[in-house]
């Protein structure tokens, strides 16, 4: 015996509330709340906790007096006590024989422990039995079923199935079998009357010890005896399997209340409780049987753990208080039978399962009480013929718990283990595979509908928690595909859609990439513990110390392992778990968008078609209604029926007070389940398509794009035409599906050189979709969005549409049910509505200027169409103004002024006045108005930006196109000069006034690519005043100082555009034409002077000038060269066209215009040898002789160059001409300057 400290075992832990299930809180609690039973030196620890018990406190137990006559029947007898639970409703008292399915009752009150938590579930008369099997020769039969890390334990009445199979003809392939390698004289064994004695003198035992001293019943005679015997046994092998699945479930059956709290759960189907009510699910046990359908029947539920393994157990074992402890089981033994090691073990377990420390033995001879024993339970091993090793037991429990762990592993079968009585093998038999084998059509499973239910109901439960733990997700994959494997979709309908929905939902479709990233790898490894298989992978590895084949004559290929010899069980860790994380129960992560999509369409679908399934309806497809009017494309012109069909999207998606009555065009009744169901699978569906039509947008397949977005809102249709009113998230996810729709249409307008593309991947459709669009024409003609998805061929209706759906998103956003939630997505959709109507601006803008362009050269007015198309433009861009306004874009908005400028400057060369002859006429007040405006309209974006630092690229381009307008003006003005309305001077001012706002504009400081531009512009705006102010001097009369400063300002002018050209490499021809202006202007003031002295100082100045155009004509000889080369090569290139043509396409071939070129020399040559002439005749008749010999070999110089020039061959080709004025220029040029690369200014 040991010692009294080790002999202490905690008081009961009842919990009359409902408890989450932590074993891991539990084992770390052991020290304190456990149980620690030692014998000798063999400690077990066990710890009991009560998870929900039906039982009042323990009351506590009579003490009966000695003599007292347990044959007669107290006065209370078999009625309905609490305090006995079950066992007081039966003449068989505290029965030994387990209720089928009754682990399925309690895994569905415990849902949340179930495949994870705990190891084994099941009636604790069940446990017993395995734990007792090494010392029992009786047979053992049980049904095993594994749902994660936990298998369901329940016993499988052999006799009563057969009795079954022989009234019904079901299970016949199993009693074949069972005869076959088992037991081949099969026949069902009758208990003995002395049996159903001992089960009567228990019940009226256990009555009197509750009653006290009521006066006893008449004692029943030997023939009511027999009689009731002969009930019990009846009751006992009454039907209690089912025999065809069409009964339905009575509300008493569906209405009990839960054991474990109810948490709300209105995933799919609700509670799951509710799905067998909801769905009618077939009733699993006859009406007038205890145990009603997958209740939960036990007193109390128990986690009991015993050692490391987790165990919810049902005990229906009275328990009463009194003694030295507050709780005790009792017991009733013969005097003259002695307890054997079984009935030890059966009464230790008892009182370990319920935490009770003390057992209270009442002894009798042939019913008579004799005496009262009370025995600790730790002492209960140590009993005289009794005596059992705790630790043998602690390894039983472990090598079953392994044996079967590492052999049941496929889910949703259903497992038999099996021991014939007498024998020492233990067999274990996959009935679903035995099942899948039989010949017979009718091979039923009564197993198949409560594991899929758990099934369900487990992943349901995890699916409740996802947000905290998407490691599970392939742990509800697999669990919802193994529950779709075991139903028929014909009688289970609702299940099969839920756990489809289910399935769908798993893919966030709404995820962020960075989101999946951080989950992927745990989502890849599975994510749990334990995971779960699925049946294509079932090998497992096998521990070299198992051994499963048979040692009987017959070796049974049936069985999938065996246990040769219960013997084996009592040696530690002799079966070790195999079980290990199966690779395919990881979540199938995808960074494919369109691949993730179309996993959940697929399963959409499956749920559809099983929702479809479940409608009784005579067509598939109902006739269309005759008061709904069909739609026609082309009834009326493409941009009003946009509108109006945009017009009715609000009146479609606005939430509606009024519930749905009648049924639906499919016949669904609005609130049953199949309403319910296609709600979220239409939602799921639509939400896949937009995903779909953004990653083919993202990947520029706008073609796909539209068709995805025509099904997102096909889908969107059909929930709204089968839902009472839309909630607000509804509305906000519509709204994204117009928007979309809307960027789709417009890269259709902007892309439609690709259309034929376009349009091949437009009408492609897979299979699913088709099929998905049948579900969806069940419940609605699908018509609401067809204008809006159709691929046009007009780009202006394509840019109709995109606006259309913009403004329908916007006006969804601003609505009341989405004034708090659709903030944010309101400024896309605004920025998005200023985008399109910028667009539109732009498109009727170029069509205008298109129209200007064909009627170019030609005498006109301004058109009404072209001024229609002003005002639509112009409409456009103040609206998508006003749009970037609301959400104070101002850098669009800047943009938008930027092309509105552009748009008042087609309007002014719209307004040019041609003459008679067919030519420019004077520059027109309506030009200068247009003008003047656009200048405004830039003026008021660069107000908007504020500096460049807020956005340099718009800020520049909005820099250069008013640079460019003040250009245009005062060239138009300078060229086109209007002398019939104002006077010269006016204009000279207004020009320069003009040019000087252009030039201030021009960015010379600034590196970027319009650097080179502006400087252009800034040599050719000082080229044109130096040539207005070269103009003005000579044809001014009389006043001498305003001639002066005429000169001076061109001098300036010229100076300033010769220094820029100088730094172009690309504008030899404007250098030169800049230079020669230059020389002829020296020319001209030369001939207004009267002093050789000065005529020759100003010839040698013009002289100078012509010096410099050296750097102008190296540049022209260039690019002759590079053109020389091209063309000498152009024959070795033919082999390769695209090659040479490339060549030619280049800037540097195609840059240097030759016609022009050959009209300045024409300028060039009278010019010099007119200097080089005047320079010889000031020389050689100055009065004044020569002062020095460089004089003289200057004049000498300029006659040589003169002769030169003079012989020169004027048919010469144009390189070679210009290498002898580049020679001649260069002899002219001083020694110093003629090793310069170029002349410095």
């Amino acid at each position: 015996m040991s010692s009294p400290d080790h002999g202490k075992v905690s008081s009961v832990s009842t919990d009359h509330t409902h408890e989450e299930l932590d074993p891991d809180s539990a084992a770390s609690e052991d020290t304190k709340q456990g149980a620690v039973v030692c014998l000798g030196n063999n400690e077990v620890k066990s710890r009991a906790v009560v998870k929900y018990s039906a039982a009042p406190p323990p009351a506590t137990y009579a003490l009966l007096q000695e003599k007292t006559d347990l044959k007669l029947p107290p006065a209370n007898w078999l009625r309905e006590n609490a305090q006995l639970g079950s066992a007081g409703t039966t003449m068989l008292g505290s029965s030994s024989k387990s209720k089928p399915f009754s682990s399925f009752g309690m895994a569905y009150d415990f849902i949340d422990s179930i495949g994870n938590d705990v190891d084994v579930v099941s009636d604790s008369e069940n446990i017993k039995k395995l734990l007792k099997i090494p010392y029992s020769k009786s047979h053992v039969s049980m049904a095993v079923h594994r749902v994660g890390r936990t298998l369901l334990l329940d016993e499988l009445d052999i006799q009563e199935l057969f009795m079954r199979s022989s009234q019904t003809g079901d299970w016949t392939w199993l009693k074949e079998f069972y005869q076959r390698l088992i037991d081949q004289k099969w026949q069902r064994k009758k208990k003995s009357k002395e049996h159903w004695y001992e089960k009567a003198i228990l019940s009226k035992f256990l009555y009197y010890s509750i009653n006290g001293n009521d006066v006893a019943e008449p004692v029943p005679s030997d023939s009511d005896a027999c009689a009731e015997a002969e009930g019990c046994e009846s009751a006992e092998y009454g039907p209690s399997w089912p025999a065809t699945f069409n009964s339905s479930t009575t509300e008493a059956d569906q209405s009990t209340i839960p054991k474990e709290e109810r948490v709300g759960n209105t995933y799919a189907l609700g509670h799951v409780t509710s799905v067998l009510k909801e769905q009618n699910l077939p009733t699993l046990f006859n009406e007038g049987e205890n145990s009603q359908g997958l209740k939960n029947d036990f007193v109390r539920n128990i986690l009991w753990t015993f050692e490391d393994i987790h165990m919810l157990v049902g005990s229906n074992m009275p328990i009463f208080g009194g003694g030295r402890y507050p709780a005790v089981s009792l017991r009733l033994r013969d005097n003259n039978k002695p307890i054997n090691i079984l009935t030890g073990i059966d009464y230790w377990l008892d009182n370990l399962m319920c935490n009770v420390p003390e057992l209270v033995m009442c002894f009798h001879v042939n019913g008579i009480v004799q005496k009262y024993e009370m025995i600790k339970t730790e002492d209960i091993p140590d009993l005289e013929n009794s005596t059992f090793s705790t630790r043998v037991v602690k390894d039983i429990a472990q090598n079953i718990l392994s044996f079967l762990k590492s052999n049941c592993t496929k889910e949703g079968h259903t497992y038999w283990l099996f021991k014939a009585s007498g024998s020492d093998i233990v067999k274990l038999y996959d009935l679903t595979t035995l099942c899948e084998e039989a010949p017979e059509e009718k091979c039923q499973n009564p197993f198949t509908l409560p594991v899929a239910v758990l099934l369900y109901k487990v992943a349901s439960n995890m699916m409740l928690k996802k947000a905290q733990n998407r490691k599970h997700y392939g742990t509800i994959r697999t669990l919802l595909l193994n529950c779709i494997k075991l139903l028929d979709e014909e009688k289970h309908p609702q299940i099969i859609a839920s756990a489809h929905y289910m399935l769908s939902e798993l893919f966030h479709l709404d995820d962020s990439s960075e989101e999946e990233e951080g989950n992927g790898e745990s989502l890849r490894n599975g994510g749990s513990e334990d995971s779960y298989s699925e049946d294509e992978e079932d090998d497992e590895e096998e521990d070299e110390s198992c051994s499963y084949t048979t040692s009987e004559p017959l070796q049974d290929c049936k069985a999938v392992a065996v246990i040769k010899s219960v013997g084996e069980l009592s040696v530690p860790e002799k079966y070790k778990s195999t079980h290990k994380i199966r690779p395919n129960c990881s979540f199938p992560v995808s960074q494919d968008k369109e691949e993730k999509c179309r996993l959940v369409l697929s399963y959409v679908l499956k749920g559809l078609k099983a929702v479809d399934s479940s409608i009784k309806k005579e067509s598939d497809l109902p006739a269309a209604d005759p008061n709904t009017p069909i739609p026609l494309k082309y009834e009326e012109s493409g941009a009003r029926a946009v509108e109006k069909e945009i017009a009715l999207l609000l009146d479609r998606a606005a939430p509606c007070g009024e519930g749905l009555k009648l049924p639906m065009r499919s016949g669904m009744l609005p609130g049953s389940w199949q309403h319910q169901m296609k709600l979220q699978l239409f939602l799921k569906a639509s939400k896949a398509y937009y995903m779909l039509a953004e990653a083919a947008t993202n990947l520029l397949k706008y073609g796909r794009a539209l068709r995805y977005i025509k099904l997102a809102l096909q889908c969107h249709d059909a929930y709204c035409a089968i839902s009472s009113g839309l909630y607000p998230r509804v509305l906000l996810f519509h709204s994204q599906c117009l928007s979309l729709c809307g960027d789709v249409q417009l890269m259709l307008a902007q892309n439609a050189s690709n259309r034929a593309a376009y349009l091949e991947e437009y009408n492609y459709q897979t299979k699913e979709d088709q099929e998905i669009l049948h579900c969806l024409h069940r419940e609605s003609s699908c018509q609401a969005f067809n204008m809006a998805t159709d691929l046009a061929t007009d780009p202006e209706y394509q840019l109709f549409v995109s606006s259309k759906c913009y403004e329908a998103a916007h006006d969804l956003l601003n609505s009341e049910a989405l004034k708090d939630l659709g903030q944010e997505q309101l400024a896309q959709v605004l920025k998005r509505l200023g985008n399109i109507r910028n667009e539109m601006g732009v498109f009727y803008m170029n069509q205008a200027a298109a129209l200007q362009t064909e009627k170019e050269g030609v005498r006109r007015t301004v058109s009404a169409a072209e001024q229609e198309l002003w005002k639509k433009s112009f409409s456009y861009f103040e609206k998508g103004m006003q749009n970037f306004e609301a959400i104070s874009d101002s850098v669009n908005k800047a943009l938008l002024l930027c092309n509105i400028g552009r748009l008042m400057r087609i309007c002014a060369q719209a307004h040019c006045a041609m003459t008679t002859e067919e030519s420019r006429g004077e520059f027109s007040p309506e030009e200068a108005l247009y003008y003047n405006k656009a200048v405004d309209y830039y003026q008021r974006a660069m107000k908007c930006l504020g500096s460049r630092e807020s956005h340099a690229a718009v800020w520049d381009s909005v820099n250069w196109e008013l640079s460019t307008t003040y250009f245009t003006l005062a060239t138009l003005l300078q060229d086109y000069a209007p002398l019939s309305r104002k006077a010269q001077e006016q204009i000279e001012r207004e020009v320069t006034e003009a040019m000087m706002k252009s030039l201030r504009y021009c960015d010379l400081q600034t590196e970027s690519a319009r650097q080179p531009l502006y400087q252009y512009r800034a040599a050719t705006i000082h080229h044109r005043l130096a040539s207005m102010y070269h103009s003005c001097y000579r044809n001014q009369v009389g006043d001498e100082s305003l001639r002066k400063q005429h000169r001076s300002l061109a001098e300036l002018h010229y100076s300033k555009a010769v220094r820029l050209f100088l730094n172009l490499s690309d504008a030899p021809c404007e250098l030169l034409r800049t230079l020669l202006e230059r020389v002829a202007f020296a020319e001209f003031t030369m001939a207004g002077q009267s002093s050789s002295a000065v005529k020759l100082k100003t010839l040698t100045g013009a002289l100078e000038i012509m010096r410099e155009t050296r750097s102008a004509f190296r540049l022209i000889h260039k690019e002759l060269q590079e053109q020389q080369q091209k063309e000498a090569a152009a024959p070795e290139d033919t082999v390769n066209p695209d090659k040479s043509s490339e060549a030619f396409d280049s800037p540097a071939s195609s840059g240097l215009n030759t016609e022009e070129v050959m009209k300045l020399i024409g300028v060039f040559e009278p010019s010099f040898s007119f200097l080089l002439l005047q320079l010889v005749k000031l020389s050689t008749t100055s009065k004044r002789k020569p002062s020095s010999s460089k004089e003289e070999e200057q004049v000498k110089l300029y006659k040589q160059v003169y002769s030169r020039l003079l012989r020169a061959e004027k048919n010469a080709p144009l390189i070679q001409r210009i290498g002898l004025y580049l020679e001649l220029l260069e002899q002219l040029s001083p020694p110093a300057e003629t090793d310069e690369t170029g002349p410095s200014v």
